[in-house]
């Protein structure tokens, strides 16, 4: 059995989430590395689009890019634009998924990336939103991925940043966002989906080796959990390589 660290199964498991032939929206690191690998292994016709304004490079395996606005990211791109053209094209419905991560995240899929505490007088003062509130709110689908733990997952956020189902029900349409919707949240532990009725974070799937009580034990929230537990299939060796050839120096995805 291949060996892998958890940061390696997060970023093959979000990679397996994005189909061919789709649209995706990534950022520097987890998103940016989880996509490439997409590219390279079952989704070869996947667009990949930077917020720098770079639409459908072809990322290089040995040239990772480090940020969204480098020369790297526009490798054999069709089109270099600005970032209003794309955050243009993506209200407009033509961006198939987004890919966020987040310091805290709701039951409801909300995400906080503004700060830590009281809002005037914060314990850490976060980068804020930069494009992940447009993300969340008009990409068809958003995908999360992040470390699993109880000061992320939790009952309340100290901001919201980017919306996900807000409260829940029909919030988030009453609130006038009616195009998008969280779609998958990625995390060391367990791949969660929402209940389309509730709209409530729902464990879809345990990694090998996890129980759900371990999953519980670690979210600040009372998560449902799906009839059908399904397992999470482990790394293979052939996405091992190609993930280790992106990140040859485990910057972003530590090595086993």
């Amino acid at each position: 059995m291949a060996n892998y660290t958890s940061a390696e199964l997060v970023a093959v498991a979000a990679s397996r989430e994005l189909e061919d032939k789709k649209t995706v929206f990534v950022g520097a690191g987890m998103p940016l590395i989880s996509a490439a690998l997409a590219q390279k292994t079952h989704a070869p016709s996947l667009t990949i689009i930077f917020e720098g304004g770079a639409v459908a490079p072809l990322i290089h395996r040995t040239m990772l890019p480090y940020s969204t606005n480098e020369t790297r990211a526009a490798r054999l791109a069709i089109m270099v634009t600005s970032p209003s053209d794309l955050f243009g094209l993506q209200q407009r419905g033509y961006i198939d998924y987004g890919f966020l991560g987040g310091a805290q995240i709701d039951k409801y899929g909300n995400i906080n990336t503004s700060v830590i505490g009281d809002y005037d007088q914060p314990k850490v003062r976060l980068p804020g939103s930069g494009g992940a509130n447009d993300i969340a709110s008009c990409c068809t689908k958003t995908i999360i991925a992040t470390h699993h733990e109880k000061r992320r997952f939790v009952e309340k956020l100290d901001f919201l940043t980017s919306p996900g189902y807000i409260r829940g029900e029909k919030s988030r349409e009453r609130a006038g966002i009616i195009f998008g919707k969280p779609d998958k949240l990625v995390s060391h532990l367990c791949v969660m989906d929402y209940d389309q009725e509730k709209r409530l974070m729902r464990v879809k799937k345990l990694h090998p080796g996890v129980s759900i009580d371990t999953v519980l034990e670690n979210t600040g929230f009372r998560p449902l959990i799906a009839e059908k537990l399904e397992t999470t299939t482990p790394p293979t060796e052939e996405e091992l390589k190609i993930l280790r050839t992106l990140d040859p120096e485990g910057l972003y995805v530590p090595h086993a």
